[in-house]
């Protein structure tokens, strides 16, 4: 069965993501995610989902609905999967009996407690931690002793002590490790579960993985997995290793950098093309100036060899910027259908539900073009809601002294209820007039206008709001401005 490996072209691309479900999946496990599904898709191959969860004293519940959850909301569908390791555990204790038997590998009793004391020692002298090899050697009568005093063992791969192990890695060239740097790992653990350097190479060799795109920091992993390949006569797959992410510092990318879970991006109100687009371009480029890439443009232009060999340097002005533009892009219908989750999520809680989407459809078109995030939508758009407006009344004033703001909002208060069309053309065509009337500059009275109408200096604009508004809330929130400068 071991050996049943799927027959099929050598040159079919088949690439896997297999994230461990110990944590939410953050931005560099998705981007390794995208790389690889980029990848298949472009070669017309096949992109595999596999869940390895065997560290069962890290596993966080309901994390693997989260990843897949993710997966499915950047469009990064599975041909493939998704496999579960915990329920392939027999493979690779087979395997692991098999390399006991040709005795490239042995069992360890070392207990936790000698293991942790000799790292804290080779620590203390400056020396690489590994394990010493102290069971590489027992007899079978000290092994016998062993398991009668009830200990059980892990099992351990026998690293040859010289030589070379090297392999070629599509990003970075020829990698060379000197073997006596590499200690004898444990590929069982005592548990029975498997550590992620068998499991790995079982499943990649069962599953027929062509080719490895994983994070760099599983460069010093490889030699061990090249070694297990040898041991097992398996073809090992191509192996790239993706640069890291960094946030701006040129630090390793964590929480003081912003979100890093992919989860809080959707949360937050980006958009998955946008999320597609950004994380295409943490390490990989089209060329030295595209930024805007469809989907399909970039499947269509990628290539390993346009990827970064440096790590890629996150920058949240950017995706701000990103998500902006694809915002801006959407038709009003779409920008009004992605954001009625958070409307209804966010605005205040007196605001009646369910909300009237014809109402929204006016409203939105005026938000759009000032929205970064959708999540930023229930903000601007909040006073279209809500009954009472609460706002300084410095705000009100800004440079017009108080009497003359208090006439200014009763002549509009008039004018206002004489008007018979109501339209941001007739409204503007009924004001602007009204402005050189009472002497003022019109920046100054339609900020007037605009504080009183919306609570905020900065709203969409002046004469279209109002259009939406309606004449009744219009009026009413003129005559609330006016007594909020104690005069009605």
């Amino acid at each position: 069965m071991l050996e049943a490996k799927l027959a099929m072209s050598e040159a079919m691309v088949r690439v896997r993501f297999a994230p461990s479900p110990t944590g939410y999946p953050h931005l560099g496990n998705i981007r390794t995610a995208l790389f690889n599904w980029v990848f298949a898709r472009h070669n017309n191959g096949v992109f595999i989902l596999r869940i390895e969860d065997t560290d069962i004293a890290r596993l966080v519940e309901g994390v693997a609905d989260v990843i897949l959850g993710s997966l499915r909301w950047l469009g990064l569908d599975w041909d493939e999967g998704p496999y579960f390791q915990s329920q392939r555990l027999e493979l690779y204790r087979e395997v692991a009996d098999r390399l006991l038997k040709q005795e490239l590998a042995y069992q360890c009793y070392c207990p936790t407690e000698r293991l942790e004391s000799m790292r804290q020692e080779q620590i203390k002298r400056k020396q690489p931690p590994g394990y010493d090899r102290r069971c590489r050697n027992l007899t079978r009568e000290q092994r016998a002793e062993m398991e009668a005093s009830g200990i059980i063992p892990v099992v351990r791969f026998k690293t040859p002590l010289e030589g070379q192990t090297s392999f070629n890695d599509l990003l970075r060239g020829q990698i060379i490790f000197e073997n006596s740097t590499l200690d004898d790992f444990v590929l069982l653990k005592s548990d029975g579960y498997p550590t992620y350097h068998l499991a790995n190479i079982v499943d990649d060799h069962l599953m027929a993985i062509s080719h490895v795109l994983r994070a760099d920091e599983w460069l010093s992993s490889t030699p061990r997995h090249v070694l297990l390949y040898q041991a097992l006569g398996w073809q090992p797959p191509q192996f790239a290793h993706l640069p890291m992410i960094l946030g701006p510092d040129r630090a390793k990318l964590s929480k003081r950098h912003g979100a890093t879970a992919i989860t809080e991006y959707r949360e937050q109100g980006y958009l998955p093309e946008v999320m597609f687009n950004f994380l295409a371009l943490l390490g990989w480029s089209l060329d030295d100036k595209t930024e805007l890439l469809t989907r399909e443009e970039i499947v269509r232009h990628f290539s390993l060899e346009r990827i970064s060999r440096t790590a890629a340097v996150f920058n949240k002005d950017k995706l701000d910027w990103m998500n902006g533009v694809y915002l801006r892009g959407l038709s009003a219908e779409e920008f009004s259908r992605r954001a009625m989750p958070f409307l209804e999520k966010d605005l205040p809680m007196e605001v009646n539900r369910p909300l009237d989407t014809d109402y929204i459809r006016q409203i939105m078109p005026l938000i759009q073009e000032r929205a970064r995030t959708l999540a930023e939508v229930p903000q601007l758009s909040e006073f279209f809601f809500i009954d009472e407006l609460e706002y300084d009344i410095g705000l009100l004033l800004g440079k017009i002294e108080k009497a003359e703001a208090i006439k200014s909002l009763q002549a509009s208060a008039v004018r206002m209820d004489g008007l018979k069309d109501w339209n941001a053309a007739s409204l503007e065509a009924a004001f602007r007039p009204l402005a050189e009337e009472l002497k003022l500059k019109t920046s100054a009275f339609f900020g007037l206008l605009r504080v009183a109408i919306t609570g905020r200096t900065a709203a969409p604009p002046l004469f279209q709001t109002m259009e939406v508004l309606g004449k009744g809330q219009c009026l009413k929130r003129l005559r609330g401005a006016l007594d909020k400068l104690e005069i009605r």
